[in-house]
């Protein structure tokens, strides 16, 4: 352990005993096909002054991916005793329900989106099928709000996200995709914000970007091998008052920045499993 280091004329103590964190899971894939439902965004979780000791287990995880069927849901992300669940994926046109999650996947063809959890909020319905169209996608749920519903006016918004400034800056994370939308249909394709995937008009539905935000992808619209846009991939972020010392070790399998920023110190982890030491 690195400990009474000194810097100047102060000296620093043992590691922290306590950290501020920001746990967000990975964002889940939007529905394929037509009018498939947006993807729900992994859940968001934070806190200040949470208690940490001896070693724990540190994972990031990762989005959901995109097919013509139901979208994959994304991975959870753990933080100790601390685990945000992954986004529900987005529905299909033939029968596919939305998936629960960390917030719902947005539903397609009159079904009700995904029920959300701890750090999320639930997908919309998709609107009803009617002769000589196809039904609008739900949007996916963000960690902010709930995703809107698909109607014949077009398909759903995501849900907006949350913002958290612990890396040093404010970034808005966890925003839910936007339902696709048939283009033979009344209306538009969902769109989406703090993240997520914009829903699609055509075959395909946009990937959630950029990495790390653990946002949900955009529902498919046109085309019966429409493919569902990806989640994107979660994030854990931990920081402390940069007179405790760093930690004492990372596991090998976490892909992580050490930063300080405001007088605080803080890891910012983006990818893998693995055990931290105080």
């Amino acid at each position: 352990m690195i400990a009474n280091v000194i810097t100047g004329s102060l000296a620093r103590i043992a590691g922290p005993t306590s950290c501020d964190y920001l746990v967000v899971a990975g964002g889940a894939a939007g529905g394929g096909t037509y009018g498939g439902g947006g993807g729900g965004a992994g859940a968001f979780r934070t806190a200040t002054s949470f208690a940490i000791s001896g070693s724990f287990t540190v994972t990031v995880g990762g989005g959901g991916s995109g097919s013509t069927g139901v979208g994959g849901n994304g991975n959870d992300s753990v933080l100790s005793s601390i685990t945000s669940t992954g986004g529900g994926g987005g529905g299909i046109f033939s029968g596919g329900a939305a998936q629960n999650g960390g917030s719902g996947g947005g539903g397609s063809n009159n079904l009700t989106g995904g029920t959300g959890t701890t750090g999320g909020n639930n997908g919309g319905t998709g609107s009803q099928f009617v002769p000589g169209g196809f039904p609008n996608g739900g949007g996916g749920g963000g960690a902010g709000a709930a995703g809107s519903s698909g109607s014949s006016s077009g398909a759903g918004n995501g849900g907006a996200g949350l913002t958290s400034s612990y890396s040093g800056s404010s970034v808005a994370y966890a925003g839910g995709g936007g339902g696709g939308q048939d283009s033979r249909c009344a209306g538009s394709a969902g769109t989406a914000t703090d993240g997520g995937g914009a829903g699609s008009n055509s075959g395909s539905g946009a990937a959630a970007s950029p990495a790390n935000l653990g946002a949900g992808g955009g529902g498919a619209g046109l085309g019966v091998t429409g493919t569902g846009g990806n989640g994107s991939s979660g994030i854990v972020i931990l920081r402390y008052p940069s007179t405790f010392s760093d930690l004492t070790s990372i596991g090998g399998g976490l892909t992580y920045t050490k930063t300080t920023s405001g007088g605080n110190t803080i890891y910012t982890f983006t990818a893998g499993t693995g055990t931290v030491t105080v």
